[in-house]
Parts: C-alpha cells; sequence; structure tokens
C-alpha cells in the first residue's frame, strides 16, 4: 500500500502524518503528499507549458538539446537516456533545468550547476518554469523535514546540506507506447532515483509502476495537486539505510503522459555519508558518477 500524506498535519508534527511518512521511507520507498503550497491549478499550468514544448517541431528543439551543451541542461531527444544497461534507451523525451547561479560564480563550471537553457517557445516558458522550480523546491524542503522526524533525527537534520542545491527539475514527456517497441523499450526503464527526494507531479495519466519488495508491480498515479514522492540512492545512503530507495519503472501505453519531477538533491559538498560516522561522501561526486552512466551524451565521453 503507497501512503497518503496530507503535507500541512505532517508540518504540524500529527502522529499519523508523522507515522505515514515513517512507513513510506523505512517501506515501500514512496508515498502521495496532498495539502501542499502548489495547487492543482499551478500544476496544470506547468504540465501544459512543458506540453507545448514538446510538441514544437524537432528541428526547433534541436537548438537545446543537451548533447550539444554537454551539461544536464536543456532538452533530451528519446533514446538520449538510458537507466537500465541491460534495457534499450529510454524512448521519452525530456527538458532539464536547475538551480540559476550569477554568472561570475566558479561553481558553473560544474556540470550540476551548469547554466540554464531556456527556449524561445512557447514565450512564457522561462517565468512558469523557473518560479515553480522555486516554489517546488520549497515544498521538498517541507517533505525531508518531515522524513526526517519520521525517522527520529531532528527535523532540521538536511536542511545544512541544500544552500546550493543540485536539485534538478524536469519534464518528461512519454509518447504512447511505439508500435515499434520490445521487451526491453520503456518509457523509462527499472531503476531507483539516484539522489535524495524526488516530487513528483503528474498529468493524472497512469503509467508509473512502483515494484514491490516480495516481487510484483503496484502501479501508482496523482492528479495535479498531489504529488508522488520518493527517496533515491543518495538518501539511502545518507540514513545508513533506513530510508529506501525503490526501483520503478514506466512501460507505457496508449495515451501519452507528462510528468514533472523535482529531484531535490544537496549541494555539491554535502557529506552524505552515512549519519553518525566519520565516512565521507560527497553528494557531487556521486550524482556526477550516476549521471556520466546514465545520459548517453556523457557515457560516449
Amino acid at each position: 500500500m503507497i501512503p497518503s500524506i496530507d503535507l500541512q498535519a505532517l508540518r504540524a508534527s500529527d502522529p499519523a502524518a508523522v507515522e505515514a511518512m515513517h512507513d513510506a521511507a523505512t517501506g515501500v520507498g514512496f508515498a502521495t503528499v496532498h495539502n501542499t503550497a502548489l495547487s492543482g491549478a499551478r500544476v496544470k499550468e506547468v504540465i501544459e507549458c512543458y506540453r507545448s514544448f514538446f510538441k514544437l517541431p524537432e528541428a526547433e528543439k534541436q537548438a537545446y538539446n543537451m548533447a550539444n551543451t554537454g551539461s544536464n541542461r536543456g532538452w533530451g531527444a528519446a533514446g538520449s537516456e538510458q537507466v537500465d544497461p541491460d534495457a534499450n534507451p529510454d524512448y521519452k523525451q525530456y527538458f532539464d533545468s536547475g538551480v540559476s547561479l550569477p554568472a561570475d560564480n566558479p561553481l558553473r563550471e560544474m556540470s550540476v550547476y551548469a547554466p540554464n537553457v531556456w527556449p524561445q517557445n512557447p514565450p512564457a516558458f522561462k517565468s512558469i518554469i523557473s518560479s515553480y522550480y522555486n516554489e517546488a523546491r520549497g515544498v521538498a524542503m517541507s517533505v525531508l523535514r518531515g522524513v526526517a522526524q519520521s525517522i527520529g533525527a531532528p527535523r532540521d537534520a538536511f536542511d545544512e546540506g541544500f544552500e546550493t542545491p543540485m536539485a534538478l527539475l524536469r519534464g518528461n514527456y512519454y509518447p504512447s507506447r511505439p508500435d515499434w517497441a520490445g521487451a526491453k523499450d520503456f518509457g523509462i526503464a527499472t531503476h531507483t532515483d539516484y539522489g535524495c527526494l524526488t516530487l513528483l507531479a503528474t498529468d493524472g495519466s497512469p503509467g508509473l509502476e512502483v515494484r514491490k519488495r516480495g516481487g510484483g508491480w503496484i502501479p501508482i498515479s496523482a492528479e495535479p495537486g498531489t504529488f508522488v514522492i520518493n527517496f533515491g540512492e543518495m538518501m539511502e545512503v545518507w540514513t545508513d539505510g533506513r530510508v529506501r530507495a525503490t526501483p520503478h519503472r514506466v512501460v507505457g501505453g496508449l495515451n501519452e503522459r507528462i510528468s514533472v519531477p523535482l529531484f531535490f538533491n544537496p549541494s555539491h559538498d554535502t557529506n552524505v555519508g552515512p549519519m553518525g560516522t566519520d565516512q565521507v561522501v560527497l553528494a557531487g561526486e556521486h550524482l556526477a558518477a550516476r549521471y556520466e552512466e546514465t545520459y548517453v551524451h556523457l557515457n560516449k565521453k
């Protein structure tokens, strides 16, 4: 069962909400979260903004192709990401953006802090997506504080690690499953997320499946305004295995689907080694290594 959590109740330390988050974090690794600062109308605006971009002619999108930018900023064409080396590259398209840093900030030299690439069409793309990015980070931080409390840590246990977050906002476009697709073809193949916490908005269409601990799959969907959350490999390391990163996938079906995950990852130099130990694991090094394995244009380097 996937827990459903009222975020305002979690922020108020309601015992039932804290227990539900504990079950999600230490058990199935997924939950849905509602009653946040982001309304269904706001999420729909963001989804339609991404949809307008993805519907542009291929030649126009090529100007923002991240295979040319050399970083994880901009547009990723179908087949440009391979999350499972035993499957074919994923047939989805996506668009990535992240934190905006001043031009003189040396962190911009790192691929995880690279300058954003903003399309000219639709005209409001930059303003809509960048403002949502900031709002979603606030929601994700509230969720993360609830996670900390649920595992018996101080509510602010993770706060210092997010001063300059490597938080990545992505718009995913999953077309209807292609006629040519076979057993090794997925919208996104089975994987665990790489980072800390994922806050996922969707258009309500089915498609996402969560792997059960004992085998099999649980379908999960959420209407705009309700968010799916899950935890990544970095969080599992950081909490010494208390919080679980759970494999999931999108096989694809008859309908196209748009989802908007915020991969809420800490600052590059944050030590995400197991809490309470002397082990050092830099968040940036972990993330960069996983990106190089996944993005086809980085892998080929």
